[in-house]
């Protein structure tokens, strides 16, 4: 066999190889994103219950309010403040693979630090996912809190102390307010980056959960509440609730989104290969069909010479 033959044959081999390596990648990704699909719908029940009773006491101006500055007598989840430093909540993955998953969430919080004047000097980073860690901390910003390794279906347990944290340096004024930054799962095909602004958690904050149920209650009377056994005791376990649907419902999409993307990547890569390998194959069997015919006229020409 002619060397370029062989090379090419041996091309064909190999992105053969690689085409079974994505394919199966694809598929388990497919089988991780109905998994946590199955596991979202659930728990999007609980979360929507919970903020129901959050934006009927935000109706209801059970929250009260404090002035910048001044600590709510409330929960310290309401307190606000002058914003000196931002946070932001930056979800990513911990590997490659995944499309434009990662890019489109960098972009996003970039342009939004350029929208709002954030630099290292007024903004904190907590990044969740390898990817964001390396991209912030390589370009010098404050990454004040970093969390890997998150499973593939997260698990509610590994959420609560993320959110002890978080609120925890809120309280300790680390930064005045925070904004998450997640991809956001549309469908199996299409996902867009959302930011939400998390803390201080207000009526401002709850924005179209408040609004969707003013909507719904316009011909009622506004909700009022009697707390037994107290509205501290009451706001105490409510409103970590809040923050840990929040911050879990974040990471279930994203997670959704990341598998998504990643199925998708994997099937334009296999699709790729088995354009390359046509494109290959149909080079081999030109050059084989070249080999051939010089080799038949090599032969005719020597028996015409013998003769």
């Amino acid at each position: 066999m002619p060397a370029s033959l062989a090379i090419v044959k041996r091309k064909i081999v190999s992105t053969k190889n690689t085409r079974q390596i994505t394919s199966a990648m694809q598929m388990v990704s497919t089988s991780k994103l109905n998994q946590i699909q199955h596991h979202t719908t659930t728990y999007q029940i609980y979360a929507a219950k919970v903020e129901s009773v959050i934006a009927h006491l935000a109706q209801s101006h059970a929250f009260g309010s404090s002035s910048a500055g001044q600590a709510s007598s409330v929960s310290p989840l309401l307190t606000q403040r002058p914003v000196k430093k931002t946070g932001i909540l930056v979800i990513t993955s911990d590997r490659g693979l995944v499309g434009s998953y990662n890019s489109n969430v960098i972009k996003s919080t970039l342009d939004f630090m350029n929208e709002h004047d954030l630099n290292a000097d007024n903004s904190v980073f907590l990044t969740i996912g390898n990817t964001g860690t390396e991209f912030f901390t390589k370009r010098q910003m404050n990454v004040a809190y970093e969390y890997t390794g998150v499973n593939d279906v997260p698990k509610f347990e590994e959420v609560r102390e993320i959110v002890k944290t978080v609120t925890e340096m809120y309280s300790n004024e680390v930064y005045d307010q925070l904004y998450v930054v997640h991809s956001h799962y549309v469908n199996r095909i299409s996902s867009e980056v959302e930011v939400s602004q998390m803390l201080p958690i207000s009526e401002e904050t709850l924005g179209d959960i408040v609004d969707s149920k003013e909507a719904e209650n316009a011909d009622q009377v506004s909700p009022a509440y009697d707390f037994e056994p107290s509205e501290d005791d009451i706001f105490s376990v409510v409103l970590p609730q809040y923050a840990e649907s929040k911050v879990y419902g974040a990471i279930l999409d994203a997670k959704t989104s990341e598998h998504a993307s990643s199925s998708n990547a994997m099937r334009a890569a296999s699709d790729n290969a088995g354009d390359v390998i046509g494109s290959l194959e149909l080079k081999y069997n030109r050059a084989r069909q070249a080999a051939i015919t010089t080799e038949i006229t090599e032969i005719v020409g020597g028996q015409v010479a013998l003769e």
